[in-house]
């Protein structure tokens, strides 16, 4: 209001509503909540994966984190912290084909053909690939009766010839279990969006996605890859391979879904983009040299540069199976 407009003031007595308490104040951080379930991180980091631990958003924008009432609820299960130890615990495939009694060429069969899928990786010091697998799962899997002749048979001459072409379903197993976990994250259609086109090439993503603010958006919201070496080295090189949709059949269902999905985001919100440009003041120009505005500056700049100028913008910096994944696990 103007210095010349005349006001009033008026007391009232409103009832004050309580203040919602934030996240950070009934919440611990990951390292502490791992702590006090008495599991290693990577243990944690696996149950919060599998859906066994659930997190919450800080509202400060501290990460995620886990509610005090959370970690009640997990530690007031039966036969807690044992059972839910043995639901994280992950074998490779020395320990993987003990549990099934077979050896290790056999397990490893199986596991390309995707008959046991992976739930995590990790690169060792010579830069191979070592697979992870759950426990639980195999013993399910042993279990089963229908897959006894692939346990003590001979392997059907189809499954023969798919494996001497080279099949390897493993990578493709870890991108669905990994799609999974990222859309239960997800708090809205466009990280939803964003989860499944962080497993496509970006130009696939640009593809379906032409709207620049919209990729930038999508990248802002990309949800971080596993690690693996500094960026551009060849351990990173082969995390990418294995985070990157490779099957046609793949591609197409995660394009289809990616295309649905922002469809759906831009009907219930478009993606923040830069507002109208305000008028120049006047004397913007002095001796010729016209006076750059900063905001101005950093808009121009800001896709390029990868830095945001404002709340709800985001850098296009695109990278490289929603339907699969629904059709593919139960």
């Amino acid at each position: 209001m103007s210095g010349n407009t005349a006001t009033q003031s008026v007391t009232a007595i409103v009832p004050t509503a309580p203040a919602r308490p934030r996240v950070r104040d009934t919440s611990l951080s990951q390292s502490r909540a791992a702590r006090e379930l008495g599991l290693k991180r990577g243990e944690f980091d696996l149950a919060v994966h599998l859906g066994c631990i659930r997190t919450v958003a800080d509202d400060g924008g501290g990460g995620l984190h886990v509610t005090r009432a959370e970690i009640d609820r997990v530690s007031s299960e039966s036969g807690f912290p044992e059972t839910l130890r043995e639901r994280v615990r992950a074998v490779g495939t020395s320990d993987g084909a003990a549990m099934l009694d077979v050896t290790t060429a056999r397990f490893t069969r199986l596991a390309r053909l995707g008959q046991v899928a992976p739930v995590k990786f990790y690169l060792n010091r010579y830069r191979a690939v070592v697979w992870l697998y759950l426990a639980e799962e195999l013993r399910q899997y042993a279990a089963d009766e229908k897959n006894a002749p692939l346990l003590t048979g001979r392997t059907p001459e189809h499954l023969r010839d798919q494996l001497d072409e080279g099949l390897d379903l493993r990578p493709r197993n870890w991108r669905g279990r990994h799609l999974g976990f990222l859309l239960r994250q997800a708090e809205d259609l466009w990280a939803r969006a964003a989860a499944v086109a962080s497993l496509l090439d970006p130009v696939q993503v640009a593809e379906i996605v032409r709207d620049p603010y919209e990729r930038a958006y999508l990248n802002r919201l990309r949800p971080a890859q596993p690690a693996h070496g500094a960026p551009g080295s060849p351990a990173a090189q082969v995390a990418a391979n294995i985070t990157t949709a490779e099957y046609p059949d793949e591609i197409d269902w995660l394009r289809s879904d990616l295309r649905q999905t922002v469809a759906e985001a831009r009907e219930h919100r478009p993606a923040p983009r830069p507002g109208p440009k305000a008028p120049s003041p006047p004397g913007a120009v002095q001796h010729g040299v016209p006076v750059v505005r900063a905001s101005n500056a950093v808009r121009s700049g800001e896709l390029a540069c990868g830095q945001p100028s404002h709340p709800g913008e985001a850098p296009e910096k695109p990278r490289g199976l929603l339907g699969w994944l629904r059709r593919r696990t139960p």
